[in-house]
């Protein structure tokens, strides 16, 4: 797959740095496949990512909010001594991203049957949400006329 360079946009762009660095997460999307992943809307305002971690233990897994971006890693320890004939269930260390939109806020996160559940809510404040205007109505009694000469 080909990759868009986005460095001479910065030279002439202000302020769409968050754009182009979605822009290039999302290329390397591709590249990330484990762990595996479901995203699901809930509602309007609740969502849920649910995680594959088979054989991982909570201390392994670390997560993390910061500046919009949700942070999910692990550091697995090799147990010496095990041999295996046929090794399917992957345990490496891993690091994956997830850019949240404003107002989106992680509200939990559980373990259940090998999947670590994150639950996430989008708050957004009343000073953002839409708001009906009264509009009052110009009664003719306010009204003066001003007298105009012909020229």
């Amino acid at each position: 797959m080909r990759t868009v360079d986005f460095s001479p946009l910065f030279r002439s762009a202000i302020g769409f740095d968050r754009l182009f660095d979605l822009a290039e997460a999302a290329q390397r999307v591709g590249e990330e496949s484990y762990p595996p992943y479901n995203i699901e809307r809930l509602d309007e305002n609740r969502f849920q990512i649910s995680v594959a971690l088979a054989g991982f233990k909570p201390e392994e897994v670390e997560l993390t909010v910061e500046q919009n971006v949700l942070t999910l890693e692990s550091r697995k320890s090799e147990k010496e001594g095990k041999t295996f004939l046929h090794r399917g269930i992957s345990a490496r260390n891993f690091k994956r991203q997830f850019t949240l939109a404003d107002h989106v806020e992680v509200k939990g996160a559980r373990f259940e049957n090998g999947l670590l559940v994150i639950d996430l809510v989008r708050e957004i404040p009343e000073a953002m949400k839409p708001r009906r205007i009264e509009i009052n109505n110009a009664t003719p009694s306010n009204v003066t006329q001003i007298e105009a000469k012909a020229a």
